[in-house]
């Protein structure tokens, strides 16, 4: 029998990205709880984040969704089931961390959340047979306002861990 009862906040190198254990995790021979997000725990532990809407986009294997954001909302991004390479890039010009990105691998199992703040972008890459993206948000959902940064950029170096992922015209970077 499983049981953590903490939830565990790490800072990264990029300015406002987190890194999060969710506070429950329970696991028997009946399966598996997991505490997602609670307001309070969240907030003593420094994630005052007002989140207001809840998405998740169900993907296969090599599909690759992103890189997007604005420069209004936060995003607590999670991985339901399956597993995910996600990727997280500083969009804020002004700032001294402007291009600058990490990567982090999310799944069913390991429970990972990433905080990501206004100005940032993000993007994931599915490594299983499928696997369910989930994000809260702190805004609802806008596309209007939204950037894209197209996966390939050179100006950003990215690394993927494939050479060929499936992307809709919009992940390419290519505005319609």
């Amino acid at each position: 029998m499983t049981y953590l009862s903490s939830l565990v906040v790490e800072t990264t190198s990029l300015d406002g990205i987190l890194k999060i254990q969710p506070p429950t995790v329970f696991e028997d021979f009946r399966g598996k709880y997991v505490e997602t997000y609670n307001k309070r725990l969240y907030m003593q532990n420094g994630v005052g984040i007002d989140f207001i809407q809840d998405d998740i986009s169900m993907s296969r294997k090599n599909v690759l969704r992103g890189i997007h954001g604005d420069q209004r909302t936060w995003k607590l991004i999670s991985c339901l089931s399956g597993c995910f390479y996600l990727l997280v890039v500083n969009n804020i010009p002004e700032s001294p961390q402007y291009k600058k990105w990490l990567a982090f691998t999310l799944s069913a199992e390991n429970h990972t959340q990433i905080l990501v703040p206004p100005g940032y972008g993000n993007g994931h890459l599915v490594m299983t047979d499928s696997a369910i993206f989930h994000y809260k948000q702190s805004t609802e959902y806008e596309r209007e306002t939204q950037f894209t940064i197209a996966y390939d950029d050179p100006s950003y170096d990215f690394w993927w861990p494939s050479r060929d992922p499936i992307t809709s015209i919009r992940d390419q970077g290519i505005h319609q």
